[in-house]
């Protein structure tokens, strides 16, 4: 059904009617449905006036219904925050009659919060809508009570904005998209070879010069085709605090993303003196236009350290530790870095000489754990892809495993914190289906089942060890999304397995019920097409939604397995 009419058949059914992420428990009610009105109260408890606001911006514009604080009629929604819950998890009670009251109950803020997400997706696909398209409808809920809390603290998406630039409107929508899948950490990745994306103000280069480039790839890097038109945008640290602020009254921690010391051609187009000067002339680089892994990294100089020193102290300013529950987390990429200029640079082998180390991969080590020592005695933790575990990490830090779950696996087992992204599973850039009307295909076939029987903790692990699993993530690069619309199709609905993987307490793969997903994904599509996501349709992509003659880079075989 499409109307969130629908109930579970038996006590303890984790499906709900067609709720996603699916609730832990779902015990339908004897009193019938719980009906809301125009005189229905919104009473916020202490420590959820936050939620009452969201609840009456989104829910009461898309119903219009006003939710007073105070009134005379009979139906009351009762938020409030019970300390017997867990943090995160909630209880929805809707036992109570046609009149109510109805309770969203969280074991904190968040907990009610994810809660009256729930609340809107029981009230039917047109809850999502930002105003009424059948004024006067009758609006209830399905009698009954839901309890839910979630399987892992971190549940997230990171979003390149770097290869194709999203605005800051597209960034805030993608914020309430996370919000309404109960993802709460946003991985922002701001920085690489083909783009600068923040306002830095002590090096304005790096908006006037690094955050926009001559003119675009279309497609995989072995396409011959071009836009030839410039393509960029930056935020204004203004825009970065709007970002922060939003996330956070959502109850989503924003983890910023700056690359050293690879990834890092945009920076040093701006200021050349970051590159290595004495294998390469510095000045006659751009900013790249091509995809893949460029081969300009960062000099490893006292003059490069200072520059980013500087960068990470305006990244800690705007991106406040207190934020959110993730919020000391500072990405520093790590990845990819190639060392062939540092092989041929005199300067780098005196650098490897004066701090006694044996070759290039332990300078990238030293790179990083020059940073890592300097955020931890600034209060912050440290995080970046699996190649940063080369050489050691202090005690504080954390790994992105994204080459599978070998790094995750080396890392929860010396201690540190890990969160699993393997590209194998959960890179949503890869292509959905074999088929030729797929977009420019790109990597692995990974199904919208694939993703949803991906489990996050590595097997081997000892319980003590799985407990350095934070959770998961999707990660979303954009070579080849070069609008909204692109990043829709490739993020819908594989985002919503995902979030399904990370949030609920499922069997282990492969007994993990994929029909019953899919019998819910019939309702939550609804929901999807009323916020406006331009997914990729079960029958495959709409005819606006192909790419012909774009070339991709499809992978051969099946992907390796853990």
């Amino acid at each position: 059904m499409t109307d969130g009419t629908d109930r579970a058949g038996s006590a303890g059914k984790a499906d709900g009617p067609g709720v996603i992420p699916a609730p832990a428990r779902w015990t339908p009610g004897a009193a019938g449905r719980t009906r809301l009105d125009g005189g229905t109260v919104l009473e916020a408890g202490p420590g959820t006036e936050g939620v009452a606001r969201w609840l009456r911006a989104t829910v009461g514009a898309a119903t219009g219904l006003p939710f007073p604080e105070s009134g005379d009629g009979p139906g009351r929604v009762v938020l409030g925050i019970d300390p017997d819950l867990p943090p995160e998890g909630y209880r929805l009670v809707g036992d109570a009659g046609p009149e109510g009251p109805y309770r969203i109950l969280g074991g904190d803020a968040a907990g009610v919060f994810w809660g009256a997400q729930t609340f809107r997706q029981l009230l039917g696909p047109d809850a999502f809508r930002r105003a009424p398209v059948r004024p006067g409808r009758e609006w209830s809920l399905p009698g009954g009570t839901v309890e839910d809390a979630p399987r892992f603290r971190w549940r997230g998406l990171m979003l390149d904005v770097a290869r194709h630039f999203m605005p800051k409107e597209g960034v805030l929508r993608y914020l309430d998209l996370m919000a309404a899948h109960k993802l709460n950490v946003f991985h922002f990745h701001l920085t690489d070879d083909q783009g600068w994306r923040v306002e830095i103000r002590r090096h304005p280069r790096l908006t006037e010069i690094a955050s926009w480039r001559a003119r675009t790839r279309f497609g995989h890097r072995a396409s011959p085709l071009w836009e030839e038109k410039p393509h960029g945008g930056h935020y204004t640290q203004d825009d970065i605090r709007e970002i922060v602020a939003y996330a956070a009254e959502r109850h989503i921690s924003v983890v910023p993303e700056i690359d050293v010391p690879g990834h890092s051609q945009a920076a040093v187009a701006a200021y050349p003196e970051l590159g290595n000067t004495d294998v390469v002339d510095t000045t006659a680089l751009s900013v790249w236009d091509d995809w893949g892994i460029s081969p300009n990294v960062l000099a490893p100089t006292d003059t490069t350290l200072r520059f980013y020193e500087g960068v990470f102290e305006e990244i800690l300013e705007l991106f406040p530790a207190d934020a959110a529950e993730f919020s000391p987390f500072v990405h520093i990429g790590g990845d990819e870095c190639r060392k062939d200029q540092w092989t041929r640079s005199p300067a780098a082998k005196s650098r490897i000489a004066d701090l006694g180390l044996a070759d290039e991969d332990e300078l990238q080590s030293w790179f990083i754990g020059h940073f890592d020592r300097w955020l931890a005695a600034r209060g912050r933790r440290l995080i970046g892809w699996d190649e940063i575990l080369e050489g050691g990490l202090a005690p504080g830090a954390a790994v992105s495993s994204w080459r599978g779950y070998g790094g995750g696996v080396a890392a929860a087992r010396a201690g540190h914190d890990v969160v699993m992204c393997p590209e194998q599973y959960v890179y949503l850039d890869h292509r959905q289906a074999p088929g030729p009307d797929e977009p420019v295909p790109i990597g692995f076939v990974r199904t919208l089942e694939d993703v949803y029987r991906f489990e996050p903790v590595p097997a081997g692990l000892t319980a003590g060890e799985a407990r350095h699993v934070l959770g998961t993530q999707a990660n979303v690069w954009t070579e080849v999304m070069e609008d909204a619309g692109r990043v829709d199709y490739q993020a819908f609905p594989r985002l919503a397995a995902l979030a399904e993987v990370a949030w609920s307490r499922l069997p282990a793969p492969p007994e993990r019920d994929f029909a019953d997903f899919e019998r819910r994904m019939a309702v939550h599509y609804g929901r999807l097409d009323a916020l406006g996501v331009a997914y990729r349709p079960p029958t495959g992509p709409r005819p606006w939604q192909r790419r012909p003659g774009v070339p991709g880079r499809p992978l051969k075989g099946p992907p390796p397995h853990r």
